[in-house]
């Protein structure tokens, strides 16, 4: 019976299938004489090379990176675009439009400061700011003019943007300040429910709600404040709260309504057309915007409704104005 074959010695080479072997990845090797120039200063000896392409880089060229280092180069083609870079910002901006909106009216009070050189706008007395961008039924039906302040001023009538800059003037500093303070509470609950887009159509819905009111109700007075706005947004909070099943005034927001409509009506000098106004626009625009799931409205219903009283609000000013 023939022996088997001898096993093989660990020693021996295999053999080779005639295939080439697999060449090592990375950067070309550098013969030991030569020496390394940074590619963007020849001048300059490279001391390592970019971990990402492989490019021989000096000290004032490389970035470190989260694992190694990156030539500029690379470092730049890693970053995002501006575009990019702005929608990653804009994403994690949660309050927005609420900001702009405070940032809007404080610059319009101190605009009013420089404008008006009168120290007596800080206690909320009647400038000439007011005067021309202030609301009143009779102003803009018939216009106005007389002495302000020991200057002659004229307000011509049918100016329909003081349906829009009376929303953002105010009489004094503690009447911006409270009402900058509730858009500060309110506005981030509402704008992280309905969005930036139905957020701003809430607001403006009521505002021009406002308008209305002082036109319906104010009619001799010369009204000015975002108060009519925050009442609209004060207004919106509660009526979501009921269409969520949640009673408004087991909490603070309708505790909080409550108390502002009987300031409105207990003090005078306070417009309560412009409350009343822009609280029953709000509300109105929270019925479609913040029904509860199960009787959800079409998306384009709840970004329609606003729109619709606001529109509805300015047309409705001007019928009545003209029909004075």
């Amino acid at each position: 019976m023939p022996l088997p074959p001898p096993p093989s010695s660990p020693r021996e080479t295999p053999r080779t299938t005639g295939r080439p072997l697999p060449q090592p990845s990375g950067p070309p090797a550098t013969a030991p004489g030569d020496t390394l120039t940074c590619y963007r200063h020849p001048d300059r000896q490279a001391g390592r090379r970019c971990t990402r392409c492989g490019k021989p880089a000096c000290g004032s060229c490389l970035v470190q990176a989260t694992v190694g280092s990156h030539c500029l180069d690379c470092a730049k083609a890693a970053k995002p675009d501006l575009r990019t870079r702005a929608r990653f910002w804009s994403a994690g901006q949660h309050n927005l439009v609420t900001m702009t909106l405070i940032i809007a009216n404080v610059a319009v009070f101190l605009g009013v400061l420089l404008w008006t050189r009168d120290a007596g706008a800080l206690s909320g007395s009647l400038t000439e700011a007011h005067f021309q961008l202030g609301l009143s039924k009779d102003i803009l039906a018939f216009g106005d003019a007389g002495l302000l302040n020991g200057e002659f001023v004229v307000a011509e009538p049918e100016r329909w943007y003081r349906l829009v800059t009376s929303g953002f003037m105010h009489y004094g500093i503690l009447h911006l300040a409270f009402n900058m303070y509730f858009l500060y509470v309110l506005g981030p609950m509402l704008e992280r429910s309905l969005g930036r887009v139905r957020f701003t159509l809430l607001y403006f819905a009521s505002l021009f709600g406002g308008s209305l009111g002082v036109i319906l109700l104010d009619q001799g007075a010369l009204a000015a404040g975002a108060s009519g706005a925050v009442f609209g947004l004060l207004a919106a909070a509660a009526v979501g709260l009921w269409r969520q099943g949640v009673n408004p005034f087991s909490t603070g927001i309708g505790t909080v309504l409550l108390l502002n409509l009987f300031i409105t009506f207990a003090i005078p000098g306070i417009s309560i057309g412009g409350h009343l106004g822009g609280a029953a626009a709000g509300a109105l625009c929270a019925l479609v915007m913040m029904a509860p799931p199960y009787r959800a409205f079409p998306t384009w219903a709840t970004y329609a409704a606003p729109a619709a009283i606001g529109l509805g609000s300015i047309l409705l000013s001007v019928m009545l104005v003209n029909a004075a």
